[in-house]
């Protein structure tokens, strides 16, 4: 997959986008279009290099990949999730909304002449092979990134079956790191429940689709309805890489009561926004936790952040990637578009997170939980001595079915102690208020 992370759609300003007749430039609202003015001598220094490039690079160029490339400059030097996207690519972005492309179900972003991982989509051939948040992509098929940066997002894309060879960075081990994937048809879902332990539910979700709302609420009230009372909730949003604004703004108003979800500030009115949720907890008030960490980015901290000021949840875990800015796809008559930071978000206490993140209430360590090995008994235990009593057993009860990744997800079982936590003080405290 590609930038996911960078796209947060501003519903006003793209339906304005997509509105307004076709132009060689982005639609702007005549009342704020600002003049562009161009010094002659910069001017001429363009054409200069257009020039120089056309007569003397060692091959020929065609004109339009020429002022394909400058575009793309003008953007790249902007920000790092703004950017230049021909019409294959913007075909591409509508399969990342939608969630159906041919792949490797990677995250990335490009970085300094590498791409650098924000989370592999769950169950993908990324995330079987072992690909984690933060890994540095050095070469794909043994070619350099920085060789060809402006097609190796295009390389981690192809037919399905078909094979692709990554060199990985991670962290400060100075070995290379060798992943042979084989692409899929990455149909990414992205909510998944499940019970952890009887009235303990695990909501997981791997990113923001267009229909991530819908389909959240769906599979929270089914279940519900399978597995009876609910006490309480770990939403995990642990890599994940964001998407859709309006999605997460309808996971927000499914967990809230009521209130502000985020703000957008922008210097178009149309980038400016306040969202809220509206009343009906979807969880009727059980406690909840919240999972994240260095890659949970933008959506992803948009819901942490909401939930966080309303204090309607606990988040554990790590600091957030620290996206806090709203990108736009607005179209150009060639059949490309340009995506176009054009707002700041900001949580509903006015919080801006970008560069800075969610901080978690509760901070976890890299731990890894591995079973210990007992060694050898010393001690013998009464059921080995001659002649002890026997027992008694009362009627047989079932054992309580218990996630087995419980035992190896440090920072999920942490999350789960926290919410039972959660759960004895509301008890005492109401026991308390009597």
């Amino acid at each position: 997959m590609r930038r996911f992370a960078a796209l947060i759609l501003i519903p006003q300003l793209a339906a304005a986008a997509a509105e307004a007749p076709a132009a060689t430039t982005p639609p702007v609202p005549a009342a704020v279009a600002q003049p562009i003015e161009i010094r002659p001598e910069d001017l001429r220094s363009f054409v200069a290099v257009l020039r120089a490039v056309k007569d003397g690079y060692v091959d020929p160029v065609d004109d339009s990949r020429l002022l394909q490339g400058a575009i793309a400059g003008v953007l790249a030097d902007l920000d790092p999730h703004s950017a230049y996207l021909t019409a294959e690519e913007l075909k591409q972005w509508d399969e990342d909304v939608q969630g159906l492309y041919g792949g490797l179900g990677i995250e990335v972003i490009g970085v300094d002449g590498e791409l650098r991982v924000i989370a592999p989509i769950d169950d993908s051939p990324a995330a079987r092979a072992g690909i984690r948040a933060g890994d540095a992509i050095i070469a794909i098929d043994g070619v350099a990134v920085a060789e060809r940066e402006d097609e190796a997002l295009d390389q981690l894309r192809g037919a399905p079956g078909s094979s692709v060879e990554l060199s990985i960075q991670r962290g400060s081990e100075q070995e290379l790191l060798s992943f042979k994937l084989t692409r899929e048809v990455i149909m990414a879902q992205s909510v998944r429940t499940r019970w952890l332990e009887p009235g303990y539910a695990y909501l997981r979700l791997s990113m923001f689709q267009e229909n991530t709302g819908v389909e959240f609420r769906d599979r929270v009230r089914k279940l519900k309805a399978d597995g009876g009372a609910l006490r309480g909730a770990v939403l995990d949003l642990r890599d994940n890489p964001g998407g859709v604004l309006q999605a997460a703004v309808e996971v927000c108003d499914a967990l809230l009561e009521g209130g502000v979800v985020v703000k957008t500030d922008g210097r178009l009115a149309s980038a400016d926004g306040t969202y809220s949720a509206g009343p009906g907890d979807l969880l009727d008030g059980a406690p909840l936790v919240v999972l994240i960490d260095g890659g949970s980015a933008s959506a992803a901290e948009i819901v942490a952040g909401a939930l966080q000021d309303h204090q309607r949840a606990l988040v554990v875990g790590k600091r957030s990637f620290g996206k806090g800015s709203v990108q736009n796809i607005l179209p150009l008559e060639s059949g490309g578009a340009i995506k176009l930071t054009t707002a700041r978000y900001y949580t509903p206490s006015g919080h801006s997170i970008q560069a800075q993140g969610i901080v978690p209430d509760i901070v976890l360590s890299d731990v890894q939980l591995v079973r210990e090995d007992s060694g050898p008994q010393i001690i013998e235990s009464e059921a080995t001595l001659s002649g002890h009593l026997e027992a008694v057993e009362p009627a047989a009860t079932s054992a309580a079915p218990r996630d087995a990744e419980l035992d190896t997800d440090y920072a999920l079982s942490a999350a789960l102690n926290a919410l039972k936590a959660m759960v004895v003080a509301r008890r005492q405290g109401g026991a308390a208020r009597g």
